[in-house]
């Protein structure tokens, strides 16, 4: 005979709320009367109330089991303190009612047919009870027909024939979570309504609600049939924006951010957008950007509602300091001082000066910038000056100036711009060597990471072509062609361990005795390349042994890490093999390699490292330290 149930959410937690009773939550109280309703057996009362330990064991598959034992009353009060443990009857009155309350259990998991049973293994000679529950699911239930409306308003324009309310309309139906012949959970059931409203409200309906649901179960037939009907309401659109907040900074660098015109329908991801926007350009210390649907009353009948987009905005400071202190195995100590100034002379332009002082390496770095435009887009200006000193005394000094246009996305970094550049290279024993280039360059990186500061899974890739002309007091002047790549790819292995591989090629293209400024040239060693060695200390070597950098460069890594304990996951070890070189050109390329071991530690910051490595081509282990975030 077909039996026909009808679950709603109400009617399971009614029934899960009726199954966790059997136990009230003041166990003391339970306790007092479990204890006045078992006969007296002549023993004083106290050795009654603690009479009873014992042990579970649950036989059904593994998702499964661990739903039972969550929320099993048998499986709960295992480990009540002494003072609290279950007397005998109490136990026995668990064990008779835990089939029942199991089978409604897996009843909210799909399986309307299973057959349990509780079976005592044991007795009390050493005062422990050992119970095992045994489970035989039959077959899930799976979902027969669906029953899926739409009404209201996006049914009348998609009837009419309106682009975007059938585009909705299709979508709604095509992405709903539990189609015919899939398997069927309360869990399950709850989510996909959850998810087409979810998707309907962020898509133009905010005021969307779930009229009717119903699952209607046949346990016969292990089927069940669901019907919906979500009732759209007004379609919403976007009316003027209202910005609030602002003190120094202009409105007009708000509102070509939008992304969006007056009138264009409402939907969420666009103002997610605008709000990410508003908090890239710097300008802002906190963003947001919304509409107020509750505040809406629409008239019955009424197919659109025009609301007004807040965005409330904290501005950031227009002057600020940042120093820092470190430590670097290749540089020693440190210090950096930089200055933002979102305001300078009253310009809406963004300035940003940035001073770091080391051992061997001193640089200033000067940018100015417009506001973004829309689609991200700033003009900028930038000045860098550094000075290197090797461990061999040479000497390095560079210069660069860039003009050009940045586009910054989550997604999607593009820089374009023209540089000038010019280095003097000071060597003992060598001529000094004045070089310089101009050039035109675009750079691009690209993520797909799940996070870009601790990723774990995907992939960053940059590319970084140019050409020009160079001329040197040394060599000859003449045109050349430049190109820079890396790669990095991570992901999860089985056990909890991570695997994080590098690649970085590149190439220059001239005639043999065109002189390129030092700064064009390839070397690399160090922490972010091939560790075990000094920064940027293999490459090629003049007759004298002095460090000129390569035409060609290919370098790469394998690390694969693994917490060190459970309780401290984000600390890792690491085991790595790095290799790599620069060289005059192909022929003459031979890599270094280093292998190591080190300390991970993923900090909100990045990923902070210690390595120690040893490369072929050095006698001793070197330490290493930096902070590691993807592109």
């Amino acid at each position: 005979m077909r039996a026909l149930l009808t679950l709603t959410l109400g009617a399971l937690m009614a029934t899960l709320l009726g199954g966790c009773a059997l136990l009230p939550s003041d166990r003391k109280a339970k306790l007092q009367v479990a204890a006045a309703e078992e006969p007296d057996d002549g023993r004083p009362e106290g050795e009654r109330r603690r009479i009873a330990s014992y042990e579970l064991t649950v036989e059904a598959p593994p998702e499964l089991r661990a739903l039972l034992l969550q929320h099993l009353d048998l499986a709960r009060f295992r480990d009540t303190p002494e003072d609290m443990r279950l007397t005998a009857a109490e136990l026995r009155r668990l064990a008779a009612v835990a089939p029942e309350q199991a089978r409604q259990l897996l009843e909210t998991a799909g399986y309307f047919n299973a057959k349990v049973r509780t079976e005592e293994v044991g007795d009390l000679s050493d005062g422990v009870r050992n119970l095992r529950l045994v489970v035989d699911t039959g077959p899930r239930a799976m979902i027969g027909t669906l029953d899926l409306q739409i009404e209201g308003p996006l049914k009348a324009m998609a009837d009419r024939g309106d682009k975007l309310a059938g585009a909705l309309t299709r979508t709604l139906n095509q992405s709903w979570l539990l189609p015919p012949q899939t398997g069927f959970s309360q869990g399950d059931w709850a989510a996909a309504k959850n998810a087409l409203l979810t998707r309907a409200r962020a898509q133009g309906y905010p005021l969307a609600r779930m009229t009717h649901s119903e699952a209607v179960v046949m346990a016969d037939d292990n089927q069940v049939d669901l019907a919906v009907t979500l009732e759209s309401g007004p379609l919403f659109t976007l009316g003027e924006l209202q910005i609030e907040g602002l003190k120094h900074q202009p409105e007009a660098a708000v509102r070509r951010l939008a992304g969006y015109r007056e009138h264009d329908p409402y939907n969420e991801r666009l103002l997610l957008d605008f709000q990410e926007r508003l908090v890239g350009t710097q300008l802002f210390d906190s963003a947001s950007v919304e509409i107020q649907p509750e505040a809406v009353t629409p008239a019955p009948g009424v197919e659109t509602v025009e609301v007004p987009v807040t965005a409330k905005l904290r501005e950031a400071p227009r002057q600020q300091i940042t120093t820092s202190l470190g430590y670097h195995s290749v540089d020693g100590p440190n210090v950096g001082i930089e200055h933002m100034h979102r305001k300078p002379f009253g310009l809406n332009i963004r300035e940003r000066t940035k001073l770091n002082i080391g051992r061997d390496k001193r640089s200033i770095d000067t940018e100015i910038s417009s506001h973004p435009q829309p689609g991200m887009q700033r003009s900028l200006a930038a000045l860098y000056l550094e000075r290197l000193k090797s461990s061999d005394d040479q000497v390095n000094v560079n210069l660069r100036a860039r003009l050009g246009y940045a586009r910054e996305t989550e997604p999607e970094d593009r820089l374009d711009y023209i540089e000038t550049l010019r280095s003097w290279e000071h060597a003992p024993n060598v001529e000094t060597t004045v070089a310089g280039a101009v050039s035109l360059n675009e750079q691009r990186i690209w993520r797909r990471l799940d996070s870009k500061l601790l990723p774990t899974k995907g992939w960053s890739a940059s590319l970084l072509v140019g050409g020009g002309w160079a001329n040197s007091t040394t060599e000859r002047n003449g045109p050349f062609g430049r190109a820079q790549a890396k790669v990095f790819w991570y992901s999860p292995l089985p056990s909890r361990w991570l695997l994080a591989t590098r690649l970085e090629a590149g190439q220059i293209i001239a005639k043999g005795k065109l002189g390129l400024p030092e700064a064009l040239r390839f070397r690399t060693g160090g922490d972010d390349s091939v560790r075990g060695y000094g920064y940027n200390e293999l490459g090629p070597l003049d007759s004298a042994g002095n460090q000129t950098g390569g035409r060609v460069l290919l370098n790469g890594s394998v690390e694969v890490s693994h917490p060190l304990t459970p309780r401290v996951p984000q600390l890792m070890g690491a085991v790595f093999l790095d290799a790599g070189q620069a060289a005059r050109n192909w022929g003459d390329y031979t890599p270094a390699w280093a292998y190591g071991a080190g300390l991970r530690y993923r900090s909100p910051v990045g990923v902070l490292r210690m390595d120690f490595a040893k490369g072929n081509l050095v006698d001793k282990f070197r330490l290493h330290f930096s902070v590691a975030i993807a592109l």
